[in-house]
């Protein structure tokens, strides 16, 4: 199985490739966070997301270290706490530690905070990965206008913002403003926050004889959206990443759109 990445630009003009589908692992701790990580990784996910308020760091490093997979092969998203605005450096040491990594291949800013963009936060990550310790930088929750003012008063833009996505919040104007940004959109809570039971939902599962989670999940691949779905099934696990044996036709893709 082969997952479709984007590419991130890197500062020094090289690229990174970011695998469109991830496992999330929002609300998962302990031996849970530890067992369902190493499900993903065994069903063949290679993008891992985490963060710092997660407070399962150490179980995801755990997993990826005891699953025998080449740390070069798996991309790892942690974010900084907004509350560890000010002391950015200790927080991404910490994050480090528990991974057991000398390197996260992407650290967002988790919200904008206090609600403001924080350029002087945003400069902290910018310091990371000049010296090596990130591969990429983005934001999580950020505005098209708070990327913005990132990225005038640094002159380096995030490379990503992780928003809550979904059928029912599919925002195409939104879409097109990061995308003229070149940022890339990854969405969270792409299960979560859509309606299952829509009865166009259930007929276009139906019709591929797919669940409706992996349709949504294979709506999001079309709109070139990343995504991180969570569980803790192993066999729901190895679902959400069973995306590529049919494809929605334009109709269905539209149908979706106005879910």
């Amino acid at each position: 199985m082969t997952v479709p990445t984007v590419t991130l630009p890197l500062p020094d003009g090289s690229t990174a490739e970011m695998p469109m589908i991830g496992f999330g692992t929002w609300r998962t701790r302990g031996d849970e966070a530890y067992t369902a990580t190493r499900a993903a990784l065994d069903a063949g996910y290679r993008h891992i997301d985490t963060a710092t308020m997660y407070d399962n760091e150490a179980e995801v490093g755990r997993a990826l270290r005891d699953s025998g997979v080449p740390r070069e092969d798996v991309f790892i998203t942690t974010k900084l706490l907004s509350e560890d605005a000010g002391r950015e450096k200790q927080a991404l040491t910490g994050s480090l530690r528990k991974l057991g990594v000398q390197q996260v291949d992407l650290w967002l800013i988790h919200w904008p905070p206090g609600g403001l963009a924080a350029p002087e936060v945003w400069r902290e990550l910018i310091g990371a990965q000049d010296h090596g310790f990130v591969r990429s930088i983005g934001v999580s929750n950020y505005s098209p206008e708070q990327i913005d003012e990132l990225t005038d008063a640094t002159g380096r833009p995030p490379v990503v913002d992780q928003v809550p996505w979904s059928p029912a919040r599919h925002d195409a104007a939104l879409l097109a403003d990061l995308r003229a940004r070149n940022v890339v959109v990854e969405g969270y809570g792409p299960i979560k926050r859509t309606p299952m039971s829509a009865p166009a939902l259930l007929e276009i599962a139906a019709r591929h004889g797919k669940t409706p989670a992996q349709v949504v999940l294979r709506w999001h691949l079309q709109h070139r959206i990343v995504i991180i779905p969570k569980s803790v099934r192993p066999e729901r696990i190895a679902e959400n990443i069973d995306l590529f044996g049919f494809a929605l036709t334009d109709a269905e893709m539209q149908t979706l759109d106005k879910l």
